[in-house]
């Protein structure tokens, strides 16, 4: 008997465009012979669909216009165990479900929490662990409390922003030093993101970052540069080699992300082994102090007085 697995893709995210790509990758790599593959495709508008169609439509954001879709939902009964097709009341039960999706309703712990509640096995970081990774400053107070070195931030609400005029009034922000990143909280993919060099740009760095998230945090710039690594596994870890990010101007925006136009990704980093084993060594007690599980790419930045500095998981 082949496991089933239940792929999701999509989702009601400003990160919908990025999922199709990367579920295209998954699916077009993944061992048939082993998987049975049930295809579960989310809307931008949070609706759940069952996909019989050709691969090749996802990618291009045809799919949900084809007529293989099948409206369905996710069954919170345990004994279920899977997707329930609302038209005919059909349950298909899944084995495990491989989630690959970005940023919110995606990697921040709602659907994990949902596939807990139904008692079905998933692909990566549990409920808490997501939910903790993607809200930037939480993640940032963890990991500075077990201390590991992270830049300088503060969170603001939205209605805080609101109350509080001019904004020069707000005095987390006069603590902090120019350039600053202003970045939705619980974002991914560097949406919304700003760097600002003065005060006089903050009120449209904010209305920015407020279209993706009710809050936001604003960081200090890291003199360095970013580097990087995959962890995979629960107990016995592995590592992937640490990559360097080089950028010609700017900072990794959601742009140069996908498209690499005027940066690369340098693998394995121009820095000495020992340099490499420390980074390594870092992201790995980053893993585990907040609690990831499957695989996580933890993100860093190393500085020129050769400190590593955490960015985000």
């Amino acid at each position: 008997m082949k496991t089933k697995v239940g792929i999701i893709f999509g989702g009601c995210s400003s990160e919908y465009d990025v999922s199709l790509v990367s579920v295209t990758s998954v699916i077009k790599n993944i061992n048939k012979e082993k998987y049975d593959v049930v295809l579960i495709g989310i809307t931008k508008q949070g609706d759940f669909y069952l996909y019989q169609g050709d691969i090749e439509k996802i990618e291009k954001n045809e799919w949900k216009d084809d007529k293989s879709c099948k409206k369905i939902t996710i069954s919170t009964n345990r004994s279920d165990h899977g997707i329930i097709i609302l038209d005919t009341n059909e349950i298909i039960k899944l084995d495990i479900v491989f989630p690959v999706l970005h940023g919110q309703n995606g990697e921040d712990g709602r659907l994990q929490g949902l596939l807990e509640l139904a008692g079905i096995k998933y692909v990566g970081c549990d409920m808490t662990s997501s939910a903790i990774c993607m809200d930037k400053y939480l993640a940032h107070e963890l990991v500075a409390t077990n201390g590991i070195s992270d830049c300088a931030c503060s969170e603001l609400g939205k209605e805080k922003c609101r109350k509080l005029e001019p904004i020069s009034d707000l005095n987390k922000i006069k603590n902090l030093h120019y350039p600053l990143f202003v970045k939705p909280l619980k974002a991914g993919s560097s949406f919304g993101i700003t760097k600002i060099k003065s005060e006089d740009n903050l009120k449209e760095a904010l209305e920015e970052a407020y279209k993706y998230d009710n809050k936001v945090i604003i960081e200090e710039n890291i003199d360095g540069f970013e580097v990087g690594c995959a962890i995979l596994g629960n107990h016995d870890l592995v590592v992937g080699e640490v990559d360097e990010i080089e950028l010609q101007d700017g900072f990794f925006d959601y742009f140069e992300k996908y498209n690499l136009k005027t940066s690369r990704i340098i693998l394995p980093a121009r820095l000495s082994e020992e340099e490499r084993e420390k980074i390594k060594k870092t992201a790995l007690e980053i893993y585990k102090i907040l609690g990831c599980t499957g695989f996580a790419r933890v993100d860093m930045f190393y500085t020129k007085d050769k400190k590593i500095v955490f960015n985000e998981v």
